[in-house]
């Protein structure tokens, strides 16, 4: 109760103006930076951290934490504006928010998406400072075993919710997979499938691969599609564009329910406790979880906005679940906090249990800040802006689209500082051109990605300490518990909701 009692009295530090000007200013560049395609909010962070060097530290962590939740939140802008996630956890945005552009109803997709986010972050915010230390202890619960199997009930999950579609999504996340294999052994000190080249040694970087297959092969499909895209764009451009659009009618927020944004963001909050998880998984498994409770699960994918509520809920509650191990036992839950961790080793404190209560007043204003973000600045600055975000389609689409690939070019460049991993990223942009034009989902391929060398180094792991026993991951409970709900998860999404309608309407 102290240490919450801290945190409601930081926010008096925010009517200090530098300080709220840090707070404000870290909040809109990384709405800026995630909205971009290949300059995400980590980028921002790291090219902002020499300046939290002339900073005290409490006010560059809360700078930190206002740049983190702009990162999440930014990323569906152009997620849902003209399909391209400016960040991988707005992955699943994309499949609702986009369609929902197309209908003319792109404003009340950026306003159910700033809502799910405002729930999601202030929700995680607030789970992070009641309950962090034990929900800390419970993640430790998971062993090796364990997050092999989290990790492949992921990947399992997100290729049956492609509903009447999965022997393709599999495919594509078996791609991914076999991608993520390229360059230096998980375990041992030697190459694969490099076949020679030196610049394959350390494997395709992410970024390309993210650059690749959204914003390389999005322009790509659009070029193919140019007239058609252009009469889109020239009627939405027509469409009167009025602050109060962007804000959802109670009678679609009572839609989707108290219970979908309570849930997302639970869910999105324990995957963002454990290691290396982030907010792609959150939203991922949010999305499927949605999918599978839905009474009209075909509606998703085609502009349902309740798609959108889970996954923004859950991406934003991945901010306060992430920052637990981070606080708690120095671990980073994703690559922003362990730039965090950094602010916090160089102004020597160190990470640890006794944080909370040993240095708990140099934490209290970050997440004070964390509450602020989630409640003030999300819903702010899409009211004073988000006439300016939805005017993205009227923007030329020789144009808007030529900024992307350039943008598009830099980002893998400034990401890796490699032009060979720049021209990774071409290359992953025309081979998911060409998926996507067979009816392949390439978000199940960047999932494999993601997952795959955690998913590799954990199964041999395992397998290592059982002496090559795969039983193991039926006799550790925490690998059971996943293996079951894997099993819920594919009986009600691949089996029973077939059965319900095996009549197709062709």
């Amino acid at each position: 109760m102290e240490f919450i009692s801290l945190v409601g009295g930081s926010f008096a530090m925010l009517l200090d103006p530098l300080i709220l000007v840090y707070v404000v200013a870290g909040f809109l560049i990384g709405t800026i930076f995630a909205s971009i395609p290949g300059l995400t909010a980590t980028l921002a962070l790291a090219l902002l951290l020499p300046l939290t060097y002339s900073l005290d530290v409490t006010t560059a962590l809360m700078a930190c934490a206002s740049i983190y939740m702009a990162g999440m939140t930014g990323g569906s802008i152009t997620a849902t504006t003209i399909n391209i996630p400016g960040a991988p956890s707005s992955m699943m945005t994309a499949l609702d928010g986009y369609p929902m552009q197309l209908q003319g109803k792109g404003a009340l997709a950026l306003g159910h998406a700033a809502l799910g986010s405002m729930v999601g972050g202030a929700l995680g915010a607030i789970l992070l400072i009641a309950i962090a230390p034990f929900v800390a202890e419970a993640s430790l619960l998971v062993k090796t075993t364990g997050k092999f199997s989290l990790l492949a009930f992921a990947i399992v999950v997100i290729v049956i919710a492609q509903r009447g579609n999965m022997v393709k999504a599999g495919m594509a996340a078996c791609i991914g997979l076999m991608l993520s294999t390229i360059g230096l052994d998980a375990m041992e000190p030697i190459t694969r499938f490099t076949f020679g080249m030196a610049d394959l040694t350390a494997g395709i970087d992410l970024m390309p691969v993210i650059i690749g297959t959204f914003a390389i092969s999005e322009i790509l499909m659009q070029a193919s599609l140019a007239v058609d895209s252009n009469k889109t764009a020239e009627a939405l451009s027509k469409v009167t564009i009025r602050r109060r659009d962007f804000i959802p009618p109670l009678s679609a927020i009572r839609e989707i329910g108290v219970v979908c944004y309570v849930k997302s963001s639970l869910i999105g909050y324990f995957v963002g406790t454990l290691p290396g998880a982030g907010g792609s998984m959150g939203s991922f498994l949010a999305y499927a979880e949605t999918v599978r409770t839905s009474s009209n699960p075909e509606s998703f994918g085609k502009g349902n906005p309740k798609g959108i509520a889970a996954s923004e809920s859950a991406n934003n509650a991945v901010c306060g679940g992430a920052l637990v191990p981070m606080l708690t036992f120095g671990i980073p839950g994703d690559p922003i906090t362990a730039i965090m961790l950094g602010v916090l080793v160089i102004n020597g404190i160190q990470p640890g249990p006794q944080l909370m209560s040993g240095q708990a007043d140099l934490i209290a204003p970050m997440l004070a800040s964390l509450v602020f973000s989630a409640l003030v600045l999300i819903p702010l600055t899409l009211f004073l802006l988000g006439p300016y975000f939805i005017k993205i389609v009227s923007i030329r689409k020789d144009v808007l689209y030529g900024v992307i690939a350039l943008l598009a070019v830099v980002g893998s460049y400034v990401a890796t500082y490699s032009t060979f991993q720049m021209i990774m990223a071409l290359v992953m942009g025309v081979l998911a051109y060409y998926l996507r034009k067979d009816g392949f989902p390439v978000i199940t391929l960047l999932l494999g990605f993601i997952l795959g060398p955690n998913l590799e180094e954990f199964l041999r792991r395992s397998l290592a300490l059982s002496n090559g026993n795969p039983l193991t991951f039926f006799t550790n409970l925490d690998s059971l518990f996943f293996i079951i709900l894997t099993l819920i998860f594919v009986y009600f999404l691949a089996i029973k909701e077939p059965l319900k309608s095996p009549v197709s309407d062709g």
